[in-house]
């Protein structure tokens, strides 16, 4: 819609986000080390709110959230946690949160800056401008275009894989293959499994962006997370080849 109706879209992402959560529950922890009170060392503390790490911590910072976009006017949509809407005589404004990172993108390019800067004098935040990155996702606008990419998360990937310098491939599996689930009296090898589980979720995040042209073959082997083989991993590090 920002590309077909020439809509302002400005970014900025909340600083220590999950620390503003204020808890429901009773949560104590030990004092960490180099922060224990002299002669209250056997003393715990009870937690007021968030630190990242705690399960709930997504929901409450979630929660204050939401309860801040309201009191700024935002509509809150029920499909769809992370999106608000704003609409007045001037216009609307549609903001995309994930978790941190925020989105203000309208047609009036006034009332965008002026409710982005309403929600950052509610949060510390660190503001990024025209949107050039989301998600791990490049963006750059040109001519009414959006163009997304994600060229640098990839060479992260292909680098942490080892890949980096690997030869090109033509297609994300050889022609014909079909994987093979691994017997149940084979012992699974703890670090093979773990490195694979670590690139397929790397490439279910390429797909799901960017690149759908993989999404047979990523969905297909990550049937196999639980149990891969030798294999699958190589496999895998075919669909990196074709990437």
């Amino acid at each position: 819609m920002a590309a077909l109706k020439y809509w302002t879209i400005s970014g900025l992402d909340v600083r220590n986000a999950f620390l503003y959560g204020e808890l429901d529950e009773e949560i104590y922890l030990e004092q960490p080390e180099g922060f224990r009170v002299p002669d209250l060392e056997h003393f715990v503390i009870r937690l007021k709110r968030a630190l990242y790490s705690l399960k709930q911590a997504g929901l409450t910072w979630w929660r204050m959230l939401r309860d801040s976009m309201k009191e700024l006017g935002f509509e809150g949509l029920v499909s769809d946690a992370g999106l608000f809407i704003f609409r007045s005589e001037h216009g609307f404004v549609i903001a995309v949160i994930y978790v941190d990172d925020a989105l203000f993108c309208g047609p009036n390019k006034a009332l965008v800056l002026e409710l982005k800067q309403k929600f950052m004098q509610r949060w510390e935040c660190r503001d990024l401008g025209d949107v050039t990155e989301f998600l791990r996702m490049s963006i750059t606008q040109y001519s009414g275009k959006v163009h997304i990419d994600q060229r640098a998360y990839l060479e992260t990937v292909l680098e942490c894989c080892g890949m980096q310098d690997c030869k090109s491939a033509v297609t994300p599996l050889p022609a014909g293959y079909m994987p093979e689930p691994v017997s149940q009296d084979t012992a699974i090898d703890p670090e093979l499994r773990s490195r694979y589980q670590t690139v397929i979720g790397s490439l279910l995040y390429l797909m799901l962006g960017t690149r759908p042209d993989i999404a047979f073959a990523v969905t297909k082997l990550a049937q196999f997370a639980a149990r891969p083989s030798k294999d699958h991993l190589n496999k895998v590090l075919y669909i990196c080849c074709y990437l």
